[in-house]
């Protein structure tokens, strides 16, 4: 843990994560920040030269220090309750022993006959089913396969109670307003704060360790790059609930996205990791360079907790006040909002998700799971 912390600080992570949401637009979309960085940081391990300085600027390590903090960070994550991570590498091109030994939890294989097959079932069993394939089929074109698995399943300290969930309208970003079926929970004020004229609501959840999760409620017509970095914003920048304690509507929902990131990646900096000439020369002795990155993620909030699962997948290829009047503050999540789950210290961004449409009614009723579009 301390070798992560000494390695590459948190704010490295959340940088990435800031930039990346800025480029994913105002619709439906939920993403793995932390999967990204860690499927990168895998592929970081193994660069050299200009490229590695190249990754070494987005991630913030390069070489054996990626190779450590990856590990860091994958152990870190694995001790929080209710919160599983895998990696895997699979390849038909040598992957040096050196790279091997220096990432000690990731698992390696062979990218032979059959391979859509083992993919398949390795995804579905990191993610407990939340995902069912890969994000991006096999071809026969890959060189290497990486694969990176975050799945969380935690129930709230303080559950909705199921009877109090109503249908209240919901304000898209569009301007239509439909009604949508919404939980309410009374909650204490320690649990509500404001950062820079956003809301930010956590929700603790059960069991030592467990990731708290966070909406975020900006301005009416703000965006999710202005609103979704408040989750994680320090103590020093919250500006805490005057009132005593807080009425919270949520709406129940489910979203479901695919995102392609191998453009935001070009557009965040990467150049050499993404063409040719490549230099991956500290990962395998045959040529390589970086060709898709594909990521597939999913949220579950419902009036027990919350569920989330996300794969990563990339492709190489060669080439205390006087007492008062009791104060309740209503805070309706009536229009776009956004949710972040972050790691138990609260410093890590394991998923954020925006959403921008009306939940639907069947929204948080576990029947998406072989969905791939946001409800």
């Amino acid at each position: 843990m301390g070798g992560f912390e000494s390695a590459v600080p948190a704010d490295t992570v959340r940088t990435l994560a800031a930039r990346w949401l800025s480029r994913l637009g105002d619709g439906d979309f939920v993403v793995s920040p932390v999967g990204l960085w860690l499927a990168l940081g895998v592929v970081a391990a193994g660069a050299r030269g200009r490229t590695a300085g190249e990754l070494c600027g987005l991630l913030g390590v390069e070489g054996e220090a990626a190779a450590g903090a990856v590990t860091g960070v994958g152990r870190r994550l694995a001790g929080a309750e209710g919160l599983a991570v895998a990696t895997g590498v699979w390849a038909r091109v040598p992957v040096r022993e050196e790279f091997r030994r220096g990432l000690p939890d990731v698992r390696f294989g062979e990218l032979g006959e059959g391979a859509q097959g083992v993919l398949d079932a390795w995804v579905r069993e990191a993610t407990g089913g939340w995902i069912e394939e890969l994000p991006l089929g096999l071809d026969g074109s890959e060189e290497l396969v990486l694969l990176n698995a975050l799945a969380l399943k935690a129930s709230w300290r303080a559950a909705f109670p199921r009877h109090l969930t109503r249908d209240e309208p919901f304000t898209d970003g569009y301007g239509d307003t439909r009604p949508v079926p919404t939980m309410r929970l009374r909650i204490p004020p320690a649990w509500v704060w404001y950062v820079d004229g956003v809301t930010v609501v956590e929700l603790p959840c059960q069991g030592e360790g467990a990731a708290p999760v966070r909406f975020v409620l900006g301005a009416e017509g703000a965006g999710p790059g202005e609103v979704l970095p408040a989750a994680w914003a320090g103590p020093g920048a919250r500006k805490r609930l005057a009132a005593d304690s807080a009425d919270l509507l949520l709406p129940r929902f489910t979203l479901r996205t695919k995102t392609e990131a191998h453009a935001h990646l070009a557009a965040l900096g990467l150049d050499l990791a993404l063409r040719p000439g490549a230099d991956f020369s500290g990962l395998s002795p045959d040529p390589l360079f970086i060709d898709k990155v594909v990521q597939e993620a999913v949220v579950e909030v419902a009036e027990e907790g919350v569920e989330a699962a996300a794969v990563t997948q990339v492709t190489m290829t060669r080439g205390a006040a006087p007492p008062r009047h009791k104060v309740v503050e209503r805070i309706a999540f009536d229009r776009p909002f956004g949710v972040v789950v972050l790691d138990a210290e609260g410093e890590l961004p394991l998923f954020a998700g925006w959403r921008q449409s009306a939940p639907t009614p069947v929204d948080g009723q576990s029947t998406t799971r072989a969905s791939s579009s946001p409800s």
